[in-house]
């Protein structure tokens, strides 16, 4: 009986040593070869690092009571950041995690992705694996899968985007057009006195002699003699001829009553259907879209002509209320109002601004480069025209412009309260957003900024920030910018992006890193040294960028990049 029992107390033994050892097997450490990171390295889109991982658990690895937690950490500066935890499970086990079969084994797939922040250019990825085994924990090792990131999306810079001015609608030159009108009694080119003494031509005569006595006005004359449609080509070819003699012979006569000496430009039209076309659609006229669909089926005049009298019961109004004012000479004076010139606004502005209206305030502020001098007219403007936003804006990109973020928010929101949809000042809070990756706050700004100066660029660079790399490309166009260049670059067009960079009139040490990188990219390790020595001497901090960043990692054992990162 002892023997039984000692023959049955190591069975029960043995057996549990087999189930342990199974347990214990099943769940072996992972290894870097049972794993694929996409993209290795790491890379941002914009101001995101998203990570790919697929993978496999092999065969007769799963225990079907295991279920395996698998958590990314990206290890950075002393630093852990976490993507998204995916739970796997075997095949017995009760839960919504992904069943992996104990036999076959299986395959994860998992999708993730970071907050980017510079340190991370300095990093190693980790899967941490939390496994249980009927809710015991299997300690296994965690796992490196990637190093690094590459971080050149990163580059594109809100700052380095030119914010949106307000314009002014200052003209240099105005152009001014005063026009009366001769009529003539039907086939009839006289020119009755009851026409000649209308006001409206003495007002006519008056502008001119004002334009032409005036040094700050140039005034040429026009004479367009017309006949109405009706009756045959001939007879109004005649008619409008002499309409146009008699009308030029009037005016030589008057203009030199005046002393005025000008040119008097003179045509007619023999038939005038564009008039009459006018005329009938700005009429009350019952059956208008009857004539109107007659003008556009027959281009014939004399087919025309005739299609229209046939409608005898339209012709008739045509005749009382259109024609008799086609039968005329048009007067028409062409004025030129010269504004002041730059020399004058800019006196004007120091010795009596008083005397400058709004627009050519804002103009002087354009021709002045001195930005103390340029806010100074700002300030004045919203002192004196308090209800126009323009030059609130425009004092918030001058702060812009001098990286004074706050006093340039200030600014733009100051424009808004006084016009609430004030379109550059949108473009100019989206690129603030921007500056500080809101996306989302930037893409709600710019959908009011319609018409605003450089709205496409602020557009191409939230495609830029959102890793559409494609449309910043487009929505850049032909802008010579370190940020078109980056979309260029990004999208893996190195010739084009390389134009762009020459072609910056005021390059700067990032224009030089981007050369650079494309020199990196392209093999070219002169270029390489060479631009990254132009962008130090710039910017001394592209020394660490350089010295941290993968695009140059294959040259980091090379002794001439080595001595230039020291």
């Amino acid at each position: 009986m002892k023997t039984k029992n000692i023959f049955l107390s190591l069975f029960v033994l043995a057996f549990i040593g087999i189930l342990s050892t199974s347990c214990s097997s099943s769940l072996k450490p992972l290894t870097p070869s049972h794993f694929n990171v996409t993209p290795s390295p790491l890379e941002t889109v914009g101001n995101e690092v998203p990570v790919t991982v697929n993978g496999i658990f092999p065969e007769k690895w799963f225990n079907s009571n295991a279920t395996v937690v698998v958590t990314p950490v990206l290890k950075y500066a002393g630093k852990e950041a976490y993507g998204t935890p995916y739970t796997y499970q075997g095949d017995k086990v009760a839960g919504n995690g992904i069943i992996i079969n104990r036999n076959k084994g299986g395959n994860m797939a998992m999708n993730f992705k970071y907050e980017y922040e510079p340190d991370m250019r300095e990093s190693e990825l980790f899967l941490r694996f939390n496994a249980k085994i009927k809710g015991k924990p299997v300690k296994l090792p965690e796992v490196k899968v990637a190093d690094g990131v590459v971080a050149t999306s990163t580059l594109a810079s809100a700052l380095n985007t030119d914010p949106s001015d307000a314009q002014d609608a200052f003209q240099r030159i105005i152009q001014q057009q005063q026009d009366a009108n001769i009529l003539f009694l039907i086939q009839q080119a006289d020119l009755r006195s009851s026409e000649l003494n209308k006001s409206e031509i003495a007002a006519w005569k008056r502008r001119v002699k004002e334009a032409y006595t005036d040094p700050k006005q140039n005034v040429d004359i026009e004479v367009s003699a017309y006949a109405s449609p009706d009756g045959g080509l001939t007879l109004n070819e005649r008619l409008a001829a002499e309409r146009e003699k008699r009308t030029s012979a009037y005016l030589d006569s008057e203009m030199k009553k005046q002393d005025v000496n000008t040119d008097i430009n003179a045509h007619y039209t023999a038939q005038d259907w564009e008039g009459f076309r006018q005329l009938v659609e700005a009429s009350n006229l019952q059956d208008k879209d009857l004539v109107l669909r007659v003008l556009s089926m027959y281009p014939d005049p004399e087919t025309r002509e005739r299609e229209i009298k046939n409608i005898s019961f339209v012709f008739q109004e045509l005749a009382e209320t259109i024609l008799p004012q086609l039968r005329r000479s048009r007067l028409t004076a062409n004025i030129e109002i010269i504004g002041k010139s730059d020399d004058e606004i800019l006196t004007l502005w120091k010795s009596n601004p008083s005397e400058l209206n709004i627009e050519e305030l804002l103009y002087a502020a354009t021709l002045i480069d001195n930005t103390p001098e340029k806010e100074k007219i700002y300030q004045y403007v919203t002192a004196t025209y308090p209800q126009d936003y323009r030059a609130w804006n425009n004092i918030g990109t001058s702060f812009y412009r001098e990286g004074d973020i706050n006093k340039a928010m200030q600014a733009f929101n100051r424009a808004l309260q006084v016009k609430s949809q004030a379109p550059e000042a949108n473009v100019n809070l989206a690129l603030l957003a921007l500056n500080e990756n809101q996306t989302d706050r930037a893409e709600e700004l710019l959908g009011t900024a319609s018409g605003a100066k450089n709205l496409d660029q602020a557009m191409a660079l939230l495609y830029l920030k959102n890793g559409q790399y494609a449309q910043a490309v487009e929505a850049f166009g032909d802008v010579k910018t370190n940020n078109a260049a980056l979309a260029q670059l990004l999208t893996n067009n190195y010739n084009k992006a390389s134009e762009t960079l020459n072609a910056i009139e005021n390059p700067d040490a990032i224009t030089a890193y981007l050369k650079a990188l494309i020199a990196a990219r392209t093999n070219n390790f002169a270029e390489v040294t060479s631009n990254l020595r132009t962008a130090i001497d710039r910017d001394s901090a592209m020394k660490m960028q350089a010295a941290t960043d993968l695009e140059f990692a294959k040259y980091r054992s090379n002794a001439e990049f080595m001595s230039l990162m020291n």
